[in-house]
């Protein structure tokens, strides 16, 4: 088997003229002649639509040629299927129109069999609570203590497709709420002036709401009632708890009223002489709390994709070279330490390793989170992931497998967003305390009813017993946190700041320290021209248009910057004869008669240039923390030009802001400390830490947290990526890597500094909601319980009835629905 570049576009071999051309990884469609990388395997070829789909192929390109067509079980070939759909986030691919119509008419009656197979953890795998993390299982399953699914603790693989329990309650949400909606309309029909009810007749009326709810309680609300046996068996009563009680009494009460009505005396019947059932509070209540469950699900799925984003840097092959010196692209699973590599030109370094031959510039942003590239010869160290820029290297694999750099920043994220628990909200507070005394008053009702009541008792007793219960079913907690986070994350969008969770917004508000890296989060993040300084006699105009002419032919970014820079200044180029580049020092060349030479001291001093006449300007340059470089014409220093990464235009007067807020500033960046220090000493930055690689910036989060600080990092780079993870509140530039974005709790769209300011404000607002949410849903209860357990009966007559209790618990989530909505109009 080989895989090699195909560079001549044509169609897949086997496709008829007019078949559609399809990236066999993700299934888009790809113009093959739009440039798109393509490989040839197996004497047909296969085009993409992004260098990342054909690594994935590269790898593994037998899992990619077919698909299984769900509903027929026919072999489709994934590269021309016509039909093709994404449904709950997975792809499938069709033989026939028709087939495809079927499966979109009903998909749930295909995917049981054709859905593909979760993929095995690898052995010893440890499972751990999102919420209590210092639950640890050798097994999936369920919290002890609230509930929550398990997840893998480790690494995660780089593809593990959707959460399970994600589709699996997004599926009892669908269900839930198809059911209630009717029965709620059934239910409630004489209170709306709705006359269903009367038409139909109370009999047929009260078996249609057995019938509709039987399938969310028995079915959808199983994961509650697992989840509400589990609170009591381990003694941690918890939402859960009371959900299942809610649900079940409410439910359970219903059946017996609806199969022998007869059982119950006279003063329990109402409308029609029939007793009253309360199904469409047990449904109400299911399709409710899957609301909130969703939500939260789908926010806390987010938190992989950092991993994947990491995972994804890494290249998926190797090419390897043989004791007979021949070459095979091998995984790079497959690495062994002391193997001979070869490193193209644009292609990623696989592992961990030092070169043995040849000369290259190596983009190592990724590391130290600096632009500019770092020339590479023999001896030098190279890091697996960082992108090789011009030359051909061969390198000696020395670090492999978990052992490389960039697995080690990937298990940095991991650990970190495991040992993060979301916050403890006052739900988690109150409930240790509110479930048990729910259940005591509902056993209180019971037993003050059944010996003190009127007649007729047990009827009177079992009554404010269940109305306890159904008013204390707390739906409306567990849309409180997810609802305001909703219509939060859509505000804050709206100015530039996107939030991940809950937990991001409440601590920001707490946080007293942020730490900022540098390239990309400070300054723009690349290289720009700054200075042109002449030596005497020479006009600068033309010393910048010489400089530039010779960039022109130079792939270097401190090249590219020149360029631009003499073209956004209207410098005209000439052309360039005999252009040669020496590695790690510079360029050199000639326009038309004169000779050129750009480069740094080391270059000067090979070609005799003496450099005396403009040191005060070069140690003045490099003090403010840029580069210089020397211009030599026909043998003589001409002038200096020099680049820096220049400080965006707002960070100035964001950091004036932040400090007036109360923030203390820390810089930690990869440069060195004289650059760092020049940009510090402008912007008037608290403290600097200099030459910081990916685990120094955790160990100085990690530092401040231990002396009591509530940290916020921003920052741009794969570098950041541990420390935003680790930070208690990480703030990722839109403009910088996914891989920062997806580690941080908050993204500022435009990577500029006065959203942080934004993102303060935003949280604050949102956490004064979810309290007052918060406030709604127990104080509805709080009130309702004494009400339903018949407090009133004594002074008043009046007793709340299970059917009054089911409105009030609706309307409690009705006003926690209510208030969340009026974030969108904070300023």
């Amino acid at each position: 088997m080989t895989l090699h570049d195909e560079h001549e576009h044509h169609h897949h071999q086997d496709a008829p003229q007019d078949a559609v051309i399809r990236d066999p990884v993700c299934g888009m469609t790809v113009d093959p002649k739009a440039g798109k990388p393509s490989l040839d395997y197996r004497g047909h070829t296969f085009h993409f639509c992004s260098e990342g789909c054909r690594s994935k192929f590269e790898a593994t390109p037998e899992h990619y040629l077919t698909a299984k067509d769900p509903v027929c079980g026919m072999d489709v070939d994934r590269a021309t299927a016509r039909h093709f759909l994404k449904h709950e986030g997975e792809k499938f691919y069709f033989c026939s129109t028709d087939c495809k119509a079927k499966f979109e008419a009903d998909p749930t009656a295909y995917l049981d069999g054709n859905r593909p197979a979760p993929k095995p953890m690898p052995k010893g795998t440890l499972y751990t609570c999102p919420m209590h993390p210092e639950v640890v299982s050798d097994h999936p399953g369920d919290c002890p203590k609230c509930g929550m699914a398990l997840e893998p603790m480790g690494v995660p693989a780089a593809d593990e497709g959707p959460n399970p329990e994600l589709v699996d309650f997004t599926r009892r949400l669908w269900v839930s709420a198809a059911l209630s909606l009717p029965l709620l309309t059934l239910a409630m029909g004489p209170m709306l002036g709705l006359p269903l009810r009367d038409r139909i007749g109370e009999p047929a009326a009260t078996w249609i709401e057995l019938l509709l709810a039987t399938p969310v309680v028995l079915w959808a609300a199983l994961p509650f009632f697992r989840r509400a046996w589990n609170s009591v068996v381990n003694r941690s009563p918890n939402m859960w708890t009371l959900i299942g009680l809610g649900v079940g009494t409410a439910y359970l009460y219903s059946l017996v009223a609806t199969l022998a009505p007869g059982i119950f005396p006279m003063s329990f019947r109402g409308h029609g002489e029939a007793v009253p059932v309360y199904f469409e509070a047990a449904s109400v209540i299911v399709a409710l709390v899957f609301v909130g469950q969703v939500l939260e699900l789908k926010a806390r799925e987010r938190t992989g994709s950092a991993i994947r984003a990491l995972l994804d840097l890494a290249p998926k092959t190797a090419r390897r070279i043989g004791s007979d010196d021949s070459e095979t692209d091998v995984p790079v699973d497959d690495i062994q330490a002391g193997d001979r590599l070869r490193v193209r030109p644009g292609e990623r370094v696989p592992v961990d390793g030092s070169v043995i031959d040849g000369q290259s510039t190596i983009d190592e942003s990724m590391i130290t989170g600096e632009p500019l590239p770092v020339e590479k010869a023999e001896g030098d160290a190279l890091t697996g992931g960082t992108i090789n820029k011009n030359g051909t290297l061969i390198m000696i694999a020395e670090k492999v497998g978990a052992e490389t750099t960039l697995s080690r920043i990937v298990e940095l994220v991991a650990k970190a967003q495991r040992s993060r628990a979301p916050i403890q909200t006052m739900v988690d507070r109150v409930s240790a305390v509110f479930v048990p005394a729910v259940v005591v008053a509902a056993i209180i009702a019971f037993a003050i009813w059944a010996f003190v009541g009127p007649e007729p008792r047990l009827a009177h007793a079992l009554l404010a017993a269940v109305a306890v219960l159904i008013i204390a079913c707390p739906c409306a907690l567990g849309l409180a946190t997810p609802m305001s986070i909703m219509i939060a994350t859509g505000r804050g969008a709206q100015e530039g700041v996107l939030v991940r969770d809950a937990e991001a917004l409440e601590r920001f508000a707490k946080v007293d320290t942020l730490i900022v890296d540098k390239t990309g989060t400070l300054t723009e993040g690349r290289p720009n021209l700054t200075d042109i300084i002449p030596a005497a006699g020479v006009d600068e105009a033309r010393l910048l248009s010489l400089a530039a002419s010779l960039e022109r032919g130079s792939e270097h970014p401190l090249a590219e910057a020149i360029v631009a820079g003499a073209q956004e200044r209207g410098a005209s180029l000439v052309d360039i004869s005999d252009f040669a580049a020496k590695t790690g020092k510079g360029v050199e060349g000639r326009a038309g008669d004169t000779a050129i030479a750009l480069g740094n001291a080391a270059m000067m001093t090979d070609l005799g240039v003496a450099t005396d006449a403009l040191q005060a300007e070069t140690e003045r340059l490099r003090g403010d923390g840029k580069t210089v470089m020397f211009v030599a014409l026909d043998g003589r220093l001409a002038g200096i030009v020099a680049v820096a990464d220049r400080i965006k235009p707002t960070t100035a007067a964001a950091i004036k802001a932040l400090h007036d807020s109360g923030l203390k500033i820390i810089m930690a960046t990869g440069d060195n400390a004289q650059t760092a220090k020049a940009v510090a000493a402008h912007l008037g930055i608290d403290e600097v830490r200099a030459d910081m690689l990916p685990e120094s910036k955790k160990a100085l989060i990690d530092e401040l947290r231990a002396k009591g600080n509530v940290v916020a990092m921003a920052g741009d780079g794969v570098n950041d990526a541990p420390a935003l993870a680790t930070a208690d509140v990480g703030i990722a530039m839109g403009t910088g890597a996914d891989v920062a974005m997806e580690s941080a709790g908050i993204t500022l769209v435009k990577g500029d500094l006065n959203g942080i300011v934004r993102a303060r404000h935003l949280s604050e607002a949102t956490i004064r909601n979810i309290k007052q949410n918060l406030a709604f849903a127990f104080g509805y209860n709080a009130l309702g319980v004494p009400l339903a357990a018949g407090v009133l009966y004594p002074v008043f007559g009046l007793l709340l009835s299970p059917m009054i209790a089911a409105a009030a618990m609706s309307l409690s989530s009705v006003s926690v629905i209510a208030n969340a909505l009026r974030l969108r109009l904070a300023k």
